[in-house]
């Protein structure tokens, strides 16, 4: 799937989330205040006008679009529909070595890795050259690829860094005045966090995608490409972590979107203080259930 392709489905259920907190006969903004707010071209916004009015969730009259009904969930495009090829790659990886139980010292081949993912095997070396800076995997001179474990001492150190930044972003936050695009960008995932707990699914996949769009909201206001960079581990460990322990996944899945809805609320009333609280308890947790899910230490 093309690039295009995925971001007009990511921008039709980000635009679905947005709908999904307006009353029925309401009507949406411009086309110029969507592309603007959704940061896509109006050629995108007219495509998904259409088929939200297509797809009777709206009626689209020259330049009122008034919302007809809620969206519903089977309404929105599958998570694994939005993503990048890259991002398919790197889950598919992630998948290969929890579902194959690979222990630190497992043989990782690319010949493997190519028949199971279905992908050029230069893509797969180019993903696995730039996942090994991370230092979880390892080429052998002229040989396979090892793979070294996650260990606590990882954990641990993954956390101090993430930590680092997320306090930095989050203080800087927090010493702004809330702009009207990080206001509706918070409202936008707390409507995407209530839906996901009312529906009762408690999907691994989707909580990795709500975690990620909410600490990246957050991590967007230190604008550092380096820190963007780290994230790509941080979505890999973090967003996979549960699938090493499913001991209680569901109840800590739930805990964490709790957190994130504490965090939210605070920040949506001007509470600073208590908003700041509520990511020093959320980060904690995050802390101790990936040192939790640890199972390999070979420390």
């Amino acid at each position: 799937m093309s690039r295009a392709k995925n971001l007009y489905k990511e921008c039709y259920n980000e635009l679905l989330s947005a709908i999904a907190e307006l009353d029925c006969g309401a009507n949406l903004p411009s086309e110029t205040q969507l592309s603007k707010d959704l940061r896509i071209s109006r050629t995108t916004i007219r495509s998904v006008l259409e088929q939200l009015h297509d797809a009777k969730i709206i009626n689209w009259d020259g330049r009122k679009k008034t919302i007809l009904r809620k969206p519903l969930k089977r309404d929105h495009f599958p998570i694994e529909e939005t993503r990048a090829s890259s991002e398919k790659v790197e889950i598919a990886f992630i998948e290969y070595v929890l579902n194959g139980d690979l222990k630190p010292g497992a043989i990782i081949r690319e010949s493997d890795l190519v028949r199971e993912i279905g992908v050029s095997a230069s893509v797969i070396r180019e993903y696995l050259i730039r996942f090994s800076r991370f230092g979880l995997i390892e080429k052998e001179p002229n040989r396979h690829w090892i793979l070294r474990g996650f260990t606590r001492a990882y954990a641990n150190e993954l956390s101090d860094v993430r930590e680092m930044f997320e306090f930095s972003a989050f203080r800087k936050l927090c010493a702004d005045v809330l702009s009207d695009e990080d206001r509706q960008l918070l409202l936008n995932v707390k409507a995407e966090h209530v839906r996901y707990i009312q529906s009762g699914e408690v999907s691994t996949t989707e909580f990795g995608q709500l975690d990620e769009r909410m600490h990246s909201l957050i991590t967007r206001k230190l604008g550092n490409r380096f820190v963007d960079d780290f994230y790509q581990i941080v979505a890999v460990i973090f967003h996979y972590h549960y699938r090493w322990n499913k001991s209680q996944e569901v109840e800590r899945n739930l805990a964490a979107l709790a957190e994130h809805l504490a965090i939210i609320d605070a920040l949506l009333e001007g509470d600073n203080t208590k908003a700041l609280r509520e990511f020093e308890i959320h980060l904690a947790s995050a802390r101790r259930t990936l040192n939790e899910s640890v199972i390999w230490d070979i420390e």
